[in-house]
């Protein structure tokens, strides 16, 4: 495989705040942002340095404790739970070179007081998080900062769902109702990443990657990172000219402290009629040592992915309406059938190189002989 080709492109850095004096102004950058680079970072979000670290560290004591007391939070086909070295992404045909645990959100009811119905967390364990959160036993306070940090995110996100809302010409909250995750059938997912060191004596090969190229397939990822553990990189979408971004021209990405990383995923692009453009991503292996982190890596994804029976389709109909669930069907159904691809290419190779050495290797008996 040939090297990486690097390229500065800007991306853009949008700040929230005043938002209610200036949505105007924040939605004419995000639209900008969501039509060119699929790609851009927030600031004065409102979530503080400090409420992030607070997530950091409370994902590291998860990640740090025995596999045993990991594997009693399985991952399961509701997107939930922890894995390991388990996802495979069709860029490459190999597993990451990482660990991850999902959370969905608790389940909320209302009831009544007076004259008004409000809100009030009844059960916070939603149907699919059932015995999927780490026991207080193993990790006292991890549910509540976990769905706290939720909150406060999934509030960022309502904001850039009205922006892009007012940008495609639908109501304030079409986006939010299509998100909302007091819904039983709400998909929105908190990642927790763990990303393992890779040892600095052993050069990684070429192509090898901690999370190989992919774009998400739901409507809008916020990736929270700490500075200094680098190895993010885009493609943009509008860019690519080859499978995955292989060959393509990528970017490494930077951030500031506090900054959230945003990328546009398939589904708001398939909402906006292809208007806007998701973005190839991925995390590369460190390959100099002089340059490049080595140590473990962490960062948090908060996927914004449609409650099941929301409907889906764009304000030009260019595509026939589904489901969220329908959507989501047909995204896992793709990355299955481009993994089989590649693995199928990945199996043609690998025979085509045994049969080379099995012949080689009779020529040269041949030749002795």
């Amino acid at each position: 495989m040939d090297p990486t080709k690097y390229t500065s492109r800007a991306i853009p850095r949008i700040s929230l705040r005043d938002f209610d004096a200036r949505v105007d102004e924040i939605t004419a950058e995000l639209v900008c942002a969501a039509e060119t680079n699929g790609f851009f970072s927030l600031k004065h979000t409102g979530i503080s340095v400090e409420e992030i670290e607070n997530m950091f560290k409370h994902s590291k004591q998860f990640f740090a404790l025995p596999d045993g007391s990991k594997a009693t939070v399985p991952w399961s086909a509701k997107n939930v739970g922890w894995e390991k070295n388990a996802q495979i992404r069709p860029s490459t045909g190999t597993a990451d070179m990482k660990e991850s645990y999902q959370l969905q959100f608790g389940m909320y009811f209302c009831a009544i007081f007076g004259n008004e119905w409000m809100p009030i967390i009844m059960d916070r364990v939603g149907e699919n998080m059932k015995d999927s959160w780490i026991s207080e036993d193993e990790l006292p306070s991890f549910k509540d900062t976990a769905l706290d940090f939720m909150q406060r995110t999934q509030a960022v996100s309502e904001r850039l769902m009205l922006c892009f809302a007012r940008g495609l010409g639908f109501t304030d909250d079409y986006f939010v109702k299509a998100h909302d995750v007091s819904q039983p059938d709400s998909q929105t997912t908190l990642r927790l990443l763990h990303y393992f060191a890779v040892d600095k004596s052993v050069r990684v090969p070429e192509g090898y990657f901690r999370a190989g190229a992919h774009a998400d397939w739901g409507f809008l990822t916020l990736l929270f990172q700490r500075p200094g553990q680098s190895g993010l990189e885009i493609c943009p979408g509008r860019e690519v000219v080859s499978d995955f971004g292989i060959g393509d021209e990528w970017t490494k990405v930077d951030f500031e402290a506090g900054d959230i990383v945003c990328n546009i995923g398939d589904l708001l692009m398939s909402w906006s009629d292809d208007r806007f453009k998701s973005t190839f991503h991925r995390v590369r292996a460190p390959m100099d040592p002089e340059t490049d982190y080595y140590g473990p890596r962490y960062s948090i994804a908060f996927f914004n992915q449609p409650c099941s029976s929301c409907t889906i389709q764009g304000p030009l109909k260019k595509y026939p309406a589904v489901t969220g669930e329908e959507f989501t069907r047909s995204a896992m159904n793709r990355n299955f059938a481009a993994l089989k691809a590649k693995k199928d290419v990945m199996a043609a190779e690998a025979e085509k190189s045994d049969q080379q050495i099995a012949s080689a290797m009779s020529r040269e008996v041949r030749i002795k002989a």
